[in-house]
């Protein structure tokens, strides 16, 4: 255990009873006692537990023998400790009770227990908590380390205990905890204590409750749960309660499929989703009462891109899933978040898909999921799956694509390995036996190991535990091929010593004579020779499944291009996604990668058109600074896009596949911004209409972002004034994220200058200022537009203290950092964002700040290699 720095073991709790009174609505404090049954396990004078900003007024300690108490408090801010010191030692003690009185903060940094802001669609209740610009909401959010913030408490995931809570609220607001009400109760004029049912056996980090103003719609559970079905409600401020619909159609359709899968019945009596107004990540999955960001749970029909009909219906899935993986069996420790996190990403998709066939979410997992894995994973300063975390105030840095996607990635490798039935039937083997505990990955692989009769550690080992992924390189002879694994860096420049890895790796061989469909060939040494391989079709990691990439020979990359009937939509996807990764490394050209991509003009399928064209999107962005480059790229789309998004059109007719809306969408959005005579003059034509009477002319949704793009690109003054209104007024739950992506987009110096960079970062007034929650939005939006990329730069070390101050919560500062600086493209950049950071306090994004400098390394590298290439190449093809 030395390698975590850990409080004292000598205490060990079992049991809390949380009780707070006193909410002050204009100081946002509030009274609190919590009591801790617990094991005293050896004599002490110190108790040590965990608080931050928490006021400690009163202890208590009744042992069988006697009873001491104490006024004396220390605390170690850093460490995030409070220790409780008494004048006589406190003997071993099976049964003694702990008992602290304190002050709290309701704070506004969405961590602990704090306070979201909102403007209210209809009449709120009299009591909500407002001042002149704003309506508040009050909720938790205790991942990883923060239910010290709410009270004081043994902050570890592997230190479980039941709990007790009980908060005064006004009596026209609404209480939620993890557990239903178990009663309430008149305390002074106006209020009621209301009191919530035990909680079984968990870790502090999954506790919640919330007080608002809030209404629900609710459904019940198909199967039965000690013979009765459960309600599923969601929960959300008055007013948008029937915008919860959507997720509501799914919840308990998932987790009924959840029970059925794990063979394991869902172990609360309730399950609510909460709408949250202001929050630092998706979703966070508290038992019973999980909490979601508006975008990621609220969907309107009318109002909302479609898009976010998909991420709902995941995201729910993703969290649902947790309530088992995770709640009910939880990681020993942080090092093992990627437990949580990789799985119920895979399930989550699984979940979907089978709700949703017609989705094809793996393809879209492929383009999505594996690629943004990949992309972190191909830099050096990556990090392994399973990552040692000594303190768990750094764990926050690694709620990141590694540990939920390239996780996903080797879950879902494993399961197609296993078969998916004998991989559940694993997983559901390891949930029994782990129940109400904590458990470590081993205890997983042998659960799985047990199920399937393959040794699943040695198999995963390297997957797991070190850093990176291979690149499988093919060469050809007559009748066979010769394979070859090295560690893949984007950057082109692996050391030999960073190149000791040999991993497993299913090669989803398709094309070896005398077998029809895959052959069941893994690669599990450095090099490989395969024969009767036929010379006219093969292809390897058929579906995508493996999580790594191919390297073809070129003259076999151009072949496959005239056989894209013979290849998946996953494997299309992936097989551009490896030209375009080993273009960038220098192991490929983007020359052959644009050749391979003029191949696919007459593709049909949405989510392959996705991959292309974010390909192109990632060359621009490297290549774009320069104008003729620029031009001949957009000349490259819009060629390749012209016949499609004629065909396409811009009617969603009723009833129309998901999928076809998704590519018109893309299709147009690429066309405008490639600068499409045609489409660019119809979407001025409706950014017109609709600017001029948006109740007669409305957008439809998923289109929003491509015609205010448009406007943008024409007028950029007039149309930023025209969109910061929708920004301010927009009733579409999803309205201000397009607003704040689209505002990014204009080059004009001035109006950057002027009203769209200082608007991310001001303070005053409160209305007029982009949430924190939100900066990385417009801040993402200004990073790859090459002309405002400097500026937001020049702007964020000018005012880095204020910036720092208005972000507060220490996810976000992490989140702003990786998006408004990794897409700069020289060497410059990394010696001025050293320079800029050296005499400032990074610990909060140290890690990410390293993965930064690596991408832009890579970048610099890329566009220095191909630049010259690629003009030759453009030029003797027409395009420039």
């Amino acid at each position: 255990m030395t390698d975590r720095d850990v409080l004292p073991g000598h205490i060990k709790p079992s049991h809390y009873v949380v009780s707070l009174k006193d909410l002050d609505f204009k100081k946002w404090t509030y009274k609190g006692t919590v009591s801790i049954d617990a094991q005293i396990t050896a004599p002490t004078k110190d108790i040590v537990l965990n608080t931050l900003e928490i006021k400690l007024l009163d202890a208590k300690v009744t042992t069988d023998q006697k009873n001491y108490e104490t006024k004396k408090f220390s605390y170690d801010e850093k460490a995030q400790r409070a220790t409780i010191s008494f004048d006589d030692e406190l003997p071993v003690s099976k049964k003694s009770r702990v008992v602290l009185d304190f002050e709290g903060i309701m704070n506004n940094e969405m961590a602990g227990f704090y306070r979201s802001k909102y403007k209210p669609t209809v009449e709120p209740s009299k009591s909500v908590p407002r001042d002149d610009e704003w309506h508040y909401m009050l909720s938790t959010q205790f991942e990883s380390c923060d239910a010290r913030r709410a009270f004081p408490c043994f902050d570890e995931p592997n230190l479980k205990a039941t709990f007790d809570f009980e908060i005064e609220v006004p009596t026209d607001q609404v209480a939620l905890s993890n557990m239903p009400v178990k009663s309430t109760t008149p305390t002074k004029d106006g209020w009621n204590m209301v009191s919530f049912e035990t909680s079984p056996i968990m870790s502090t980090y999954l506790l919640a409750w919330a007080v608002g103003d809030f209404e629900y719609v609710e459904k019940y559970t198909d199967r039965k749960y000690n013979g009765n079905p459960i309600p599923v409600r969601v929960y959300t401020t008055r007013g948008l309660k029937e915008q919860g619909r959507w997720a509501l159609e799914h919840a308990p359709k998932i987790i009924d499929y959840f029970s059925e899968i794990f063979d394991i019945d869902y172990p609360l009596p309730k399950s609510d989703l909460l709408a949250v107004h202001e929050f630092t990540h998706g979703a966070m999955e508290n038992w019973g009462l999980v909490t979601y960001r508006t975008t990621q749970v609220l969907y309107d029909e009318k109002t909302s891109d479609p898009r976010f009909k998909n991420s709902v219906a995941y995201v729910v899935a993703h969290e649902l899933a947790h309530q088992w993986f995770g709640n009910l069996v939880t990681m020993d420790w942080w090092d093992e978040l990627w437990l949580n996190e990789g799985f119920a990403t895979w399930v989550g998709w699984l979940a979907v898909d089978h709700l949703h066939p017609d989705w094809q979410v793996w393809s879209q997992f492929v383009n999505e999921g594996m690629e943004a894995a990949f992309r972190l994973d191909g830099i050096r300063s990556s990090h392994p799956i399973h990552v040692p975390v000594r303190d768990a105030l750094d764990v926050n840095q690694i709620f990141d694509s590694i540990s939920y996607l390239k996780g996903c990635s080797a879950i879902r490798m494993l399961a197609n390995h296993l078969s998916v039935e004998t991989f559940l039937k694993g997983v559901s083997n390891y949930l029994k036996a782990n129940a109400y505990s904590n458990a470590k990955t081993k205890a997983l692989w042998d659960a799985l190991s047990e199920a399937s009769g393959k040794n699943v550690d040695e198999i995963m080992h390297p997957w797991i535990s070190k850093i990176g992924h291979p690149v499988v390189t093919i060469a050809e002879e007559p009748g066979q091929i010769s394979i070859k694994q090295s560690r893949f860096l984007s950057s082109g420049d692996v050391k030999p010593e960073e190149d000791t890895t040999t991993w497993w790796i299913p090669l989803g061989l398709e094309g070896k004579k005398g077998e029809a469909g895959i052959a069941a060939l893994s690669l599990e040494k450095k090099e490989d020779t395969i024969r009767g391989i036929d010379d006219d079709f093969y292809k390897l990691n058929s579906g995508a499944t493996g999580f790594y990439r191919v390297n073809y020979p070129p003259a076999r990359l151009a072949k496959l291009s005239q056989q894209l009937d013979r290849l998946s939509t996953e494997d299309k996807i992936a097989i551009i996604g490896s030209t375009a990764d080993l273009a960038f490394s220098g192991n490929g050209t983007t020359a052959a990668l644009l050749t391979f991509l003029q191949g696919f003009n007459k593709e049909t399928h949405s989510l392959v058109w996705s991959q292309i064209l974010d390909t192109i999107g990632s060359i621009k962005s490297v290549f774009g600074e320069d104008e003729q480059l620029k031009k001949g790229l957009d000349n490259f789309a819009l060629k390749l896009v012209d016949q499609k998004v004629k065909e396409i059109g811009w009617d969603f007719p009723e009833g129309e596949d998901y999928l076809v809306g998704i590519l018109r969408k893309s299709l147009i959005g690429t066309a405008v911004a490639s600068g499409h005579p045609e489409i660019t003059e119809e979407a001025l034509r409706r950014f017109d209409a609709w600017a001029e009477n948006e109740e007669a002319n409305p957008i439809q949704p998923s289109l929003r972002a491509s015609v205010w793009r448009a406007g943008v690109q024409k007028d950029p003054a007039r149309a930023v004034d025209i969109l910061k209104k929708e920004w301010f007024n927009t009733k579409s739950i999803d309205g201000k994220l397009f607003c704040l992506s689209v505002l990014g987009l204009t080059k004009d110096a001035d109006v950057l200058q002027k009203s769209i960079i200082p608007f991310n970062f001001n303070t005053s007034p409160p209305s007029d200022a982009v949430p924190s929650a939100d900066m990385h939005v417009l801040a993402g939006s200004l990073s790859n537009n090459v002309i405002a990329r400097p500026m937001q730069w020049e702007y964020t070390k000018k005012n880095w203290d204020a910036i720092v101050a208005k972000i507060g919560n220490p996810i976000v500062v992490d989140r702003f950092v990786n998006v408004s600086l990794s897409r700069f493209t020289s060497e410059d950049a990394v010696a001025d964002i050293d320079s800029f950071f050296a005499d400032k306090d990074t610990s909060s994004f140290n890690r990410t700040l390293s993965t930064v400098k690596d991408k832009i390394r890579g970048r610099a590298a890329y566009k220095q290699r191909d630049a010259a290439n690629l003009k030759e190449w453009l030029s003797s093809h027409g395009y420039m």
